[in-house]
């Protein structure tokens, strides 16, 4: 017969073992994803490109990034215009305002290693489809409004003039900004975890 120590000692390991193969099966489910999504976003913009490998079918039915860069320069126009700025886009890649100076959005300002980062992080966790669903929504409106709002500014600040340190890299402190922002919201959905299903 086993003693209390014994069974304690088995639960034990049972509990942890159960507990890392559950975080390994994690980070499985969430590496897989995330490299699908970002390599498949490279993939998209690649064969979405009129050179090389291109694939009309690709570029009219998947080409999301090139509706996000649309999405973007739309909503830098919409909160220029709240700033007080008439704009304009001069073609898929540029807005501009009028009789001014414009920004140019190139596959790099898009973010979409970001948008990949959390929605691989929220469909590895626990939980049902539709609060999964509502969290990766949430996020990603978070990240577009961020970019947005990164946009509007830098079209605000080329033509009001404002100077800029020039060892400063916009580009970086949106990541640094947006990460920090994706952490805070993983620590938020880790205090509010969902039930265990059996």
């Amino acid at each position: 017969m086993e003693s209390g120590n014994e069974k304690h000692a088995i639960i034990k390991n049972s509990s942890r073992s159960t507990r890392f193969g559950n975080v390994g099966w994690y980070f499985v489910k969430f590496i897989g994803l995330f490299c699908l999504l970002y390599f498949g976003t490279k993939a998209i913009i690649g064969l979405a490109a009129p050179v090389g490998h291109y694939s009309s079918f690709v570029e009219h039915y998947f080409n999301y990034p090139a509706r996000l860069r649309s999405s973007l320069l739309n909503g830098t126009r919409f909160f220029a215009g709240l700033a007080g700025f008439d704009t304009y886009l001069c073609d898929a890649y540029h807005v501009a305002v009028v009789n001014g100076r414009g920004i140019h959005i190139v596959y790099a300002c898009l973010g979409y290693g970001l948008l990949c980062f959390w929605i691989a992080f929220v469909f590895a966790d626990n939980g049902s489809l539709r609060k999964k669903t509502a969290w990766m929504l949430g996020g990603c409106l978070v990240i577009w409004l961020i970019n947005v709002f990164r946009m509007t500014l830098m079209l605000v600040a080329i033509n009001k003039g404002w100077g800029h340190p020039d060892n400063l890299d916009h580009h970086t402190l949106f990541n640094v900004v947006v990460y920090l922002i994706i952490f805070l919201m993983i620590w938020v959905k880790m205090r509010h975890p969902a039930p265990k299903t059996e």
